[in-house]
């Protein structure tokens, strides 16, 4: 038996901090969106009891230090697998991006092995097997557009985002989350406003959601890397509708209404930045 699934990146419309919690996460607010650039994870069943994973790039782990890895030996932990997997995975999400790559293959995983272990699990039960992992993973799990509160990993569906086109530009540069994180703080910022941004997607409003865009992290990471700053600003005088850091970058995205203009966007930023992306929200597959 073999099943292919699809693992999208996503974008953080919104990203707001409130304050430290007590086991030293940020509680959070996020709306975030799955766009369609994706990783494709390919699960082969075997009768063997072991877990095989051939990644398809460089310098990304194929054994447990893998969070894809780490999602397969957690069903057959928890629930006593005693079938094995083979599983191919082909990235085209760009690594340590902000993007959520390495969150939505393990959440594509969980789906995959879902059904070809045939366990039944619901999506919520895949969430919270899926929140032990890493915050970001429910949210992949469900995919299309949500508010994301807790660490990430408490989800309430929203409508699909209206249709535009987004340009995604990564500089060749890593971000450490936990140390963005370390130096956030959430009482001398200006906060995003969540509740504008959730009406904003409610109302279909792609003018309300401009509006309401904001990323708390931003203070950090433009602060400490000049070229995140600088993408954004060249997006925004290319002609982008609304531009903004996703995640704790260093990717910046542009939302765009307009083919042509988008188009510039593009154009003009990959005369400053190798990986440059053209792509649209996230269609769920019928």
């Amino acid at each position: 038996m073999k099943i292919n699934v699809k693992a999208p990146a996503k974008i953080n419309l919104s990203l707001d901090a409130l304050y430290k919690r007590k086991d030293n996460y940020h509680e959070l607010e996020m709306v975030m969106t799955t766009i369609d650039l994706a990783d494709r994870l390919q699960l082969v069943l075997l009768e063997k009891d072991v877990i095989k994973l051939d990644v398809k790039a460089h310098f990304i782990p194929d054994d447990r230090r893998n969070l894809v890895y780490q999602a397969a030996a957690l069903l057959k932990e928890r629930f006593s697998v005693k079938q094995g997997v083979a599983i191919t995975l082909d990235k085209s999400i760009p690594v340590a991006a902000g993007l959520a790559g390495g969150s939505s293959d393990a959440a594509a995983a969980l789906k995959g092995l879902n059904q070809l272990w045939d366990l039944k699990l619901t999506l919520e039960e895949l969430a919270d097997l899926g929140a032990e992992l890493g915050s970001d993973i429910p949210f992949c799990l469900y995919g299309g557009t949500a508010l994301a509160t807790g660490r990430g990993e408490i989800i309430e569906p929203l409508p699909m985002m209206p249709n535009c086109w987004i340009v995604l530009a990564k500089p060749s540069i890593s971000v450490s989350t936990p140390g963005v994180y370390r130096d956030l703080r959430v009482g001398e910022v200006d906060h995003p406003n969540t509740a504008g941004m959730v009406q904003a997607v409610r109302d279909g409003s792609f003018e309300g959601i401009c509006d309401n865009i904001g990323n708390v992290l931003e203070t950090v990471t433009l602060a400490k890397h000049p070229e995140v700053k600088r993408i954004k600003e060249k997006m925004l005088e290319f002609g982008a509708d609304t531009a903004l850091m996703s995640g704790s970058g260093p990717t910046v995205f542009a939302l765009v209404k307009q083919y042509s203009r988008a188009k510039r966007v593009y154009n003009g930023l990959r005369g400053f930045c190798e990986e440059v992306y053209l792509v649209r929200p996230w269609q769920e597959e019928k």
